[in-house]
C-alpha cells in the first residue's frame, strides 16, 4: 500500500472525482493542504482576494457546466466564517461545492486556541454535511462521501475541517483504485407520470413552470421536446431561465411579483393547470398564495421530497430528479400523442404569444443621465445569444431579468435564494475560468460591486477576462424602493463630492479610477447614445489585455422598476410608462402588436 499524508490523500481524491481547479486562500491551518496540491500538480489554483470570494468563485464555477464541482480552500477560523454566506447562496440553490478549512491541532481545538472555532457546528445548517475530521485515517472516507453526497439527491454544498495535524499524520492509502461512490437520485414511476398527464389532460389551459431543478439535472433540451409534444406553454423561473430559449414559441414568459413579464404573470392568472418541475415556489416567483393558487391544479415534480408540500398542497407530487422524470414525460406523452390522446394546446399556446406582442414594458428613453430601461436594450444589441450573464441581485437584476434574453441553459447565471451583496464580481470570474472561450458578462448596480471590488484584482492577475455592465445612480436603489411603504428615503443615499473626481458630481465613487488601480480596464458612459460603442469596445479591451473591463453606466439617481407592492402577481405597479409602439421596445423577442 502506498503512504502519504492524509492532505495528499485528499488532493488525489479530489482529481479522481472530477476537480481540475480550486480556488482559496491559504493560511497556517491549511498549509500541509496547498503543500500537496502543489506536489500532487494537476489542480489549477486561483487565489482569491477574500475567502467568501473564493467561495463565490467555486459557485459560479459549478454553474457553469454541468457535473462542475467548484472547490474553496481556506484556513482555519475566519476563513471558514468568511465561507459561511458562500455555502448559504449554494444550498439555497441546490449547487454543490465543496469547502475545504483548516483548523487547529485536534490536541487544542477545546482550549481556545489561535483561530479555532467550531466551523462544523457553524456551517451544518447551510451544508450537506459538515464535519471536522478528527482521525486521519477517516480522511479518504469523509471526502468520498462528500462527493456522493454533494450529487445525490438534491445537491449541495459540504464543508470538510481539517485539523492540521490530521492533514500532516502518514495512511496508507492507494489513489489508482479509488472509486467514487455510485450516486442516488430519486426516479419517477411510469405510474407517476401517467398520472401527472391524466391531470394535465383534464385541463384546458395548463402551464408547465421549469426551475432550477431542470438546468442542475441538464434536463433542458427534454423539457423542450416534452413542450412541443403537448403544446404546453412553459413559464420559466429566474433560476430555470434559459431552460427554453426565449424565442421559443411556447416560451410563456416569467411570472412573479419582480423578476417577471407583464405577458407572463397574465397568462399565469388565466391558466388552470401547472406542472412545476425543478421548481419551489419561491415567494418572488408566487406572492399571495391565495392569489398564485385559485382555480388551479398543480403537480408538482421535485428531486427533495420534504419540498412537496412545503409552500402548498399540490393535488399530486412526484419525487424525482428532473431529467428522469421528464425522460418519462416524453415517452409517456409521445405514445399519447401517437395515439391521438393529447388535446390541441394550439389556441391556447397562440394566446400566450399574443399576450407577448401585446404587454411590454417600454426600454427606448434618450434621456441624460441614463434611464436604466435603456441599458438593457442596447446589451440585447451588443451581447449575442451565446452570453453567460452573471447576477445577484438589487434593481439592476431585477431590470435585468425583465428586459434582457437568454436562449440557453447555464446562461443567466443568478444567486437566487440567498442574494448576497458582491456575489456577482467572484461568480463572474468562476464562470470565465470554467468557460475561458465565453462571453461573460456581469450585471451589478454600484452596491453590489462595491462589496467585493477587490476580487477584480484576481481577473487582473490570471488574466481571467469578461465585461461587467456597471449601473451606478449612487443608491441603495432596491431599498430605497422598498422603503416607499414607509414614506422614508433613509440611509440609502450613496451620493457625496468626490474632492478627487470632481467631475462625477454627487456620483461619488470613482468606478473607474478603483478598477484601473486593480489592473482592469474601465470606460465610464454617460449618454445612452454611446452605450453599444462603449460595449463594443469593452469586448476588444477584454479580448486584448485578458482582463475583466468594466462600463459604468451613470443612470438617473431614481427610478422605479416594475414591481408588485401588495405580494400580488396580478397587481405588478407598472411605475414607468408601458410600451404603445413598436420603436418603445425595439429588441422584444415580439414586436409590439398595437
Amino acid at each position: 500500500m502506498a503512504r502519504m499524508t492524509a492532505a495528499r490523500a485528499a488532493v488525489e481524491i479530489l482529481k479522481r472525482e472530477g476537480v481540475s481547479d480550486a480556488f482559496g486562500v491559504p493560511g497556517a491551518a491549511i498549509n500541509p493542504f496547498y503543500a500537496a496540491l502543489k506536489a500532487s500538480g494537476g489542480i489549477q489554483h486561483t487565489l482569491a482576494r477574500h475567502v467568501e470570494g473564493a467561495s463565490h468563485m467555486a459557485e459560479g464555477y459549478t454553474r457553469t457546466h454541468p457535473g462542475n464541482i467548484g472547490v474553496c480552500i481556506g484556513t482555519s477560523g475566519p476563513a471558514g466564517t468568511d465561507m459561511i454566506t458562500g455555502l448559504y447562496s449554494a444550498t439555497g440553490d441546490s449547487i454543490p461545492i465543496l469547502c475545504v478549512t483548516g483548523q487547529a491541532p485536534t490536541a487544542v481545538i477545546h482550549k481556545e486556541d489561535f483561530q479555532a472555532v467550531d466551523i462544523a457546528s457553524i456551517a451544518r445548517p447551510v451544508t450537506k454535511m459538515a464535519v471536522t475530521v478528527l482521525e486521519a485515517a477517516q480522511v479518504p472516507g469523509v471526502f468520498q462521501k462528500a462527493f456522493h453526497l454533494m450529487r445525490s439527491g438534491r445537491p449541495g454544498p459540504v464543508l470538510i475541517d481539517l485539523p492540521v495535524d490530521v492533514q500532516l499524520t502518514e495512511i496508507e492509502f492507494d489513489p489508482e483504485t479509488y472509486e467514487p461512490l455510485p450516486v442516488h437520485k430519486p426516479a419517477a414511476s411510469r405510474a407517476q407520470i401517467e398520472k401527472a398527464l391524466t391531470l394535465l389532460n383534464e385541463s384546458e389551459r395548463p402551464l408547465i413552470v421549469a426551475g432550477g431543478g431542470v438546468i442542475n439535472a441538464d434536463g433542458c433540451e427534454l423539457l423542450v421536446r416534452f413542450a412541443e409534444l403537448t403544446g404546453v406553454p412553459v413559464v420559466p423561473t429566474l433560476m430555470g431561465w434559459g431552460a427554453i430559449p426565449d424565442d421559443h414559441e411556447l416560451n410563456a414568459g416569467m411570472v412573479g411579483l419582480q423578476t417577471a413579464h407583464r405577458y407572463g404573470n397574465a397568462t399565469f392568472l388565466e391558466s388552470d393547470f401547472v406542472l412545476g418541475i425543478g421548481n419551489r415556489w419561491a415567494n418572488r416567483h408566487t406572492g399571495r398564495l391565495d392569489v398564485y393558487t385559485a382555480g388551479r391544479t398543480f403537480v408538482h415534480v421535485d428531486i427533495e421530497p420534504t419540498q412537496i408540500g412545503r409552500i402548498f398542497a399540490p393535488a399530486y407530487g412526484i419525487t424525482s430528479d428532473a431529467k428522469t422524470a421528464l425522460e418519462l414525460f416524453v415517452e409517456v406523452a409521445g405514445e399519447l400523442k401517437a395515439a391521438g390522446h393529447l388535446p390541441d394546446r394550439s389556441g391556447w399556446a397562440a394566446a400566450a404569444q399574443e399576450k407577448r406582442a401585446r404587454l411590454q414594458r417600454r426600454t427606448h428613453f434618450d434621456d441624460i443621465p441614463i434611464k436604466p430601461q435603456r441599458v438593457y436594450e442596447e446589451m440585447n444589441k451588443a451581447f449575442g445569444p451565446n452570453t453567460r450573464y452573471v447576477s445577484t441581485i438589487g434593481l439592476s437584476q431585477i431590470a435585468g431579468a425583465q428586459m434582457l434574453h437568454v436562449f440557453r441553459p447555464r446562461h443567466w447565471i443568478n444567486c437566487g435564494q440567498a442574494g448576497p451583496l458582491g456575489w456577482t464580481i467572484p461568480a463572474a470570474l468562476g464562470v470565465a475560468k470554467a468557460d475561458p472561450e465565453a462571453s461573460v458578462v456581469a450585471l451589478s448596480g454600484d452596491y453590489d460591486f462595491q462589496f467585493m471590488i477587490e476580487e477584480l484584482a484576481v481577473g487582473a492577475q490570471y488574466r481571467i477576462p469578461y465585461v461587467h455592465v456597471l449601473v451606478n445612480n449612487s443608491y441603495l436603489g432596491l431599498i430605497r424602493q422598498a422603503q416607499r411603504a414607509f414614506d422614508i428615503d433613509f440611509q440609502v443615499s450613496l451620493e457625496f463630492e468626490n474632492i478627487n473626481s470632481p467631475e462625477l458630481g454627487v456620483y461619488g465613487v470613482d468606478h473607474v479610477k478603483v478598477a484601473e488601480g486593480l489592473g482592469c480596464k474601465a470606460i465610464r458612459v454617460t449618454d445612452p447614445n454611446e452605450l453599444g460603442a462603449a460595449f463594443e469596445q469593452a469586448r476588444k479591451l477584454a479580448a486584448e489585455h485578458r482582463v475583466p473591463v468594466v462600463v459604468e453606466v451613470i443612470l438617473e439617481r431614481v427610478t422605479n422598476i416594475a414591481m408588485s407592492t401588495t405580494n400580488d402577481i396580478g397587481n405588478v405597479v407598472e411605475f414607468e410608462e408601458i410600451a404603445t409602439e413598436p420603436g418603445h421596445a425595439p429588441t422584444s423577442i415580439r414586436t409590439l402588436k398595437v
